[in-house]
């Protein structure tokens, strides 16, 4: 049995339940694998609070990634697409990501090579502030990219 105040040593269950409750305090099993287990006497209420407490902290400073859509067709004019490649803009200077994707419905589906050559334009207008994460490739009716914000020199 270990814990503050106590002198550690080897006690019996009972003699260890007693003392935990004249502190007023919890006993908590740490290790019950060890020979013989190791036991704590703590406020497991206060325990469980820090615990939580750092369970925040640690989530809170976890970046979360927001992922924005832009949709094309394979027809898309250039005004059409200087107006989408303003939002991508915008949206990857937020710090999201743009998973940018051109739809074939119907028989539009026979340009495809359209559609890259749509999706490649877009990354190469937005080369100097963004990634390229995944090339074009199909997916169903799809054809998906993914841009990634550059990571920022300090």
């Amino acid at each position: 049995m270990v814990g503050e105040g106590i002198t550690p040593g080897v006690y019996l269950t009972s003699k260890a339940l007693s003392i935990a409750e004249e502190m007023g305090l919890d006993l908590v099993e740490i290790s019950p694998k060890a020979d013989p287990p190791v036991c704590k006497i703590i406020d497991y209420k206060k325990f469980l609070y820090n615990q939580k407490k750092k369970q925040k902290e640690m989530k809170a400073k976890a970046q979360k990634v927001v992922v924005k859509e832009i949709r094309f067709g394979p027809n898309t004019d250039d005004h059409d697409f200087n107006f989408k490649l303003k939002h991508a803009e915008k949206f990857i200077e937020e710090g999201a990501k743009v998973k940018s994707y051109v739809f074939f419905k119907g028989r539009s589906i026979l340009f495809k090579d359209k559609g890259q050559i749509l999706l490649l334009k877009l990354a190469q207008s937005l080369e100097d502030i963004a990634t390229v994460e995944s090339m074009p490739k199909m997916e169903g009716k799809r054809m998906i990219m993914m841009l990634a914000p550059k990571k920022k020199k300090k």
